[in-house]
């Protein structure tokens, strides 16, 4: 018997502290899962014993692969996390940086690796695609975390990884997309550089457009989003419904801008 499963990455943004705002919105029925932003999949680990099919998807390459692997080799992946954790310090850490894997197990043990020693479990990369952030200031990083692994293998063998563009993501009548995005920002401080694409205004408005054609066909969406201007002019409150929810932001360049904000919780049922 396998622990509940909880998200086996640190992501800018995650979920946990709105999983009972999301519990009280989730649609009693539905057929297959969608959710096109993942990131650490908390919504997805949560509620997975309500989902019978899944299809999870996310634009990073890495996190994806990571995924599949969890999925498919758990237990090679956590013998590469020990081989990591074994050898960790500085130096270790800024070779494992440096390195472009091209196998599917380097990658996941590389990113996973980096994801629990790096500063502030933050994931950013430059305009070139690398990953840049520098070392944490952790005594003890606990890296290999097996039993979860183990907990998200059970949790994925339902679910279908894609590494795919929000935009090609294609639900049909009766499916339940959850759509976590980039968040608009409310400040020029708000974090949003997980791919080298940054999501832009631009992209807002097609996820928006997306949304509404999803709506026309059946779709049943819950999307979060930021408590902004062009967030709610996107969403009419004549076509959606807005659920205001308070969440603790802690991945932010100035110590002094965490804390609990407003954000959005958008549904069309």
């Amino acid at each position: 018997m396998f622990n509940k499963p909880q998200p086996f990455v640190k992501w800018a943004g995650g979920k946990r502290s709105l999983l009972s705002e999301i519990k009280l919105l989730f649609p009693e029925q539905f057929n297959c899962y969608y959710e096109s932003f993942v990131g650490g999949g908390a919504v997805y680990f949560a509620f997975e014993d309500k989902i019978k099919r899944a299809i999870l998807s996310d634009n990073n390459f890495d996190l994806t692969v990571t995924y599949k692997i969890i999925k498919e080799e758990p237990l090679s992946l956590v013998r590469k996390l020990k081989e990591y954790a074994s050898k960790h310090s500085e130096k270790h850490y800024y070779s494992i940086r440096e390195k472009k894997p091209t196998v599917d197990i380097d990658i996941a043990a590389r990113f996973l690796y980096l994801n629990k020693t790096c500063y502030n479990g933050l994931y950013r990369v430059n305009k070139s695609g690398k990953f840049n952030v520098p070392i944490g200031k952790y005594k003890n990083p606990n890296i290999v975390q097996k039993e979860n692994i183990l907990a998200c293998h059970e949790a994925l063998k339902k679910a279908k990884i894609l590494h795919k563009d929000f935009k090609k993501i294609k639900p049909k009548k009766r499916d339940f997309i959850y759509l976590d995005p980039p968040y608009n920002p409310v400040d020029e401080t708000s974090f949003v550089s997980y791919t080298k694409e940054k999501f832009t205004e631009k992209d807002q408005i097609q996820l928006a457009e997306l949304i509404k054609k999803l709506d026309s066909q059946g779709v049943y969406v819950m999307l979060s989003n930021s408590k902004t201007k062009l967030i709610e002019r996107l969403y009419p409150k004549k076509h959606f419904k807005h659920h205001i929810v308070r969440a603790p932001r802690f991945v932010n360049s100035k110590g002094d801008k965490r804390g609990a904000v407003e954000e959005l919780l958008i549904t069309n049922y």
